[in-house]
C-alpha cells in the first residue's frame, strides 16, 4: 500500500505547504537527501493553539501538543513532497513513494519549566510518520525542550528522508 493509501485510511490529505514565515524555504535536496525546515503545526494558515506545554492551568496539555506534533510532521511531508514534485516526480501524496527513509527527526516542544514530558509529545510526529509510511518511517529522533518557538507555537517538527 502506498503512502497515498495510507494517508486515505487515516483520514488525512496532503496539506499545501505552509508559507515560511521568515527568509527560508519549507525543503531543500542535497543528493539523495531532502531536509525540511521546522514546520509548524499549521492548520489551514494558521495555528490551532499557542503557548507552553505543560500539566498545570494555562498550558497546553501534552496529549493536545502530541496531536499538534503530529500535525507539523504532516506538514513536513507535505514540504518534501513538494520538492519532489518540482523536480519533475508524481504529484502530491503519490510522491511520498519515493521517500526511502525518514533518516532524522527533531521535534522542538515550547515547554513549562518543569515539563519533562518532550519524548511522548514528539511521539505524535514519529507515530504519523510511521503510519504513512510503514516501514520507512522508522527513524532516529532528538525532542527537545525550548523556552519558545516562533509565533508562540507549541511545537515543531523537521526531517531528513532519504528519497530515490
Amino acid at each position: 500500500m502506498g503512502a497515498a493509501a495510507r494517508l486515505a485510511d487515516l483520514g488525512l490529505t496532503l496539506p499545501a505547504v505552509a508559507a515560511p514565515v521568515a527568509a527560508y524555504v519549507p525543503a531543500v535536496r542535497t543528493g539523495a537527501y531532502v531536509h525540511t525546515s521546522g514546520q509548524l503545526p499549521f492548520v489551514a494558515g494558521a495555528l490551532p493553539t499557542t503557548g507552553k506545554v505543560g500539566t498545570g492551568e494555562g498550558l497546553v496539555a501534552p496529549d493536545e501538543a502530541a496531536a499538534l506534533a503530529r500535525t507539523a510532521a504532516l506538514n513536513t511531508l507535505a514540504a518534501v513532497a513538494a520538492v519532489i514534485t518540482s523536480e519533475g516526480g508524481p504529484a502530491g501524496a503519490d510522491a511520498l513513494d519515493r521517500i526511502v527513509r525518514v533518516v532524522k527527526v527533531v521535534g522542538f516542544v515550547a515547554s513549562d519549566p518543569t515539563f519533562t514530558g518532550q519524548p511522548g509529545v514528539i511521539n505524535g510526529a514519529s507515530t504519523l510518520l510511521q503510519e504513512v509510511l510503514g516501514e520507512a518511517g522508522v527513524h532516529a529522533r532528538s525532542a527537545v525542550g525550548v523556552a519558545v518557538l516562533p509565533l508562540d507555537s507549541p511545537v515543531e517538527v523537521e526531517i531528513v528522508v532519504e528519497t530515490v
